[in-house]
């Protein structure tokens, strides 16, 4: 018996599988907005429960500071009238902190700077002893925190502790002030957990608004795929032609590209190569001549041949490099760009300054080329366009990856009415093949372009091949 499957995939036509087909990036896509909008109202709810902590806390730090003004108002006359060395004020003001509670489990506390505990009503084990080092079941210090805010002139701090009421233990925030000629610590603390409570109950209604959204989002889904058979078909057919326009426009280019290298080479070729052999073909027959009749200038002018057809040779050579240089290969980028630049400079009279540091890592293969010919199209720029008397490259490596910068105090980029021309779009999207970055700033000042690529495009240690970039 014939699988179903099998026979729905016959009595299915092009366009019930095209829009069959079309259903399932919606269905992506809207899982993607489902998760999306969970993920932003999340954020969105963490950002008022956040905000609702911040005013909780704040209400109780308000609270905590009312309560210690008062107690420095109970003991201000018998501390400012006191010697520091006062036992008997001491213990007056000691009483009189002790009497102060407040609630199911506040009271005010007394250390010394020593750490010792003079007051503490409701937790009268603590009284007497030295608690220096003592600290809550997350390992926050207590009792030398404390001290540390007192000695800076008061503060909050917020650690675990048991309260009186039930013995449990339970997160406090405390504040607290330091008397100075008595080097005494006195604060009091105000427990939170009912703050912890309501941001709970936030976060539970933060949980049913989630699951009401992806609800709502699944009925719109629901309709979303109903509609998308009267739909999907036309969508797919417009994208197709859109792809195709986007294919022939990419397939121009690359031909307008190939076609403008093309017309450089055959310029060179005739400009230079073809000239110079004119010369040399010359050269020769006037030599011949000259020999037939036994022209004792043959030699010379034979001398200026071979002088010509070395000239030749050099032309070859350095149409070669410009087509694919050897020492790219070779040395790295960092020697090809500087023999590139010095060509430059010597062919241009521009002046051009190189600039490079050696890698820790290597540039691999991909980027090599890919900043080398964005140099080279720069250069080309520059001698065409610009009017620059200078130019500037550095290329170096960091911690991201490794940066081309080029700058020029030409004329600027004139036009971009009609967007970058082909030389700067081949330098972008030479780039962003290797995931990169490039940019431009121009001015009447000059043109800056840099070409960033990303660490991804560096060799390991391991990998190295003995070239510097």
């Amino acid at each position: 018996m014939e699988h179903p499957l099998l026979s729905l995939g016959r009595t299915l036509n092009l366009r019930q599988k095209m829009v069959l087909l079309a259903s399932i990036p919606l269905v992506l896509a809207v899982a993607a907005i489902a998760l999306l909008v969970a993920f932003q109202e999340r954020q969105l709810a963490e950002r008022e429960i956040r905000t609702l902590e911040t005013q909780l806390v704040a209400a109780k730090e308000a609270e905590l500071r009312n309560y210690l003004s008062i107690a420095r108002n109970a003991i201000i006359n018998i501390y400012g009238r006191a010697a520091p060395d006062d036992e008997a004020a001491k213990l007056a003001a000691g009483q009189i902190l002790s009497s102060m509670t407040f609630g199911a489990d506040g009271y005010f506390f007394v250390f010394d700077y020593d750490g010792n505990n003079l007051v503490a009503p409701r937790r009268t084990e603590l009284i007497g002893r030295n608690w220096s080092g003592l600290t809550d079941t997350h390992g926050t210090p207590i009792t030398d925190e404390l001290i540390k805010i007192a000695r800076n002139g008061g503060g909050y701090h917020s650690f675990e502790w048991e309260k009186p009421s039930t013995g449990e233990t339970a997160q406090m925030v405390s504040y607290v002030i330091g008397l100075q000629d008595w080097q005494w610590v006195i604060g009091t603390g105000i427990f939170v957990d009912d703050i912890i409570e309501a941001v709970a109950a936030t976060r539970a209604e933060v949980q049913r608004r989630i699951r009401r959204t992806f609800i709502y989002i699944g009925a719109i889904a629901l309709g979303a795929l109903l509609m998308v058979y009267s739909t999907g078909l036309g969508l797919n057919i417009r994208d197709r032609r859109a792809a195709d326009r986007k294919q022939h426009q990419l397939t121009q280019r690359i031909v307008d590209a190939q076609e403008e290298e093309r017309s450089r080479v055959a310029r060179e070729l005739h400009d230079s190569i073809s000239q110079i052999l004119v010369g040399i073909r010359y050269a020769l027959e006037l030599a011949r001549r000259q020999v037939s009749s036994g022209d004792a200038r043959a030699e010379t002018t034979l001398q200026g041949g071979v002088s010509h057809l070395n000239v030749a040779i050099h032309e070859v050579r350095r149409i070669s490099r410009d087509l694919r240089p050897a020492i790219l290969d070779d040395l790295g980028l960092g020697p090809a760009l500087q023999a590139l630049t010095e060509d430059f400079s010597k062919r241009t009279g521009i002046e051009t300054q190189f600039q490079t540091v050696v890698f820790h890592n290597r540039l691999d293969k991909d980027a090599r080329i890919a900043l080398y010919r964005i140099a080279q199209e720069a250069l080309t720029n520059v001698e065409r366009h610009s009017g620059a008397t200078q130019v500037e490259i550095k290329l170096y490596g960091h911690k991201h990856g490794g940066t081309l910068w080029i700058r020029d105090n030409g004329c600027g980029i004139r036009d971009t009415r009609n967007g970058p021309g082909l030389g700067l779009r081949n330098m972008q999207e030479r780039v962003e093949q290797l995931d990169g970055e490039f940019s431009i700033d121009s001015s009447r000042d000059g043109t800056t372009i840099e070409a960033r690529v990303p660490l991804s495009h560096m060799l390991t240690p391991e990998s190295k091949t003995g070239r510097n970039a």
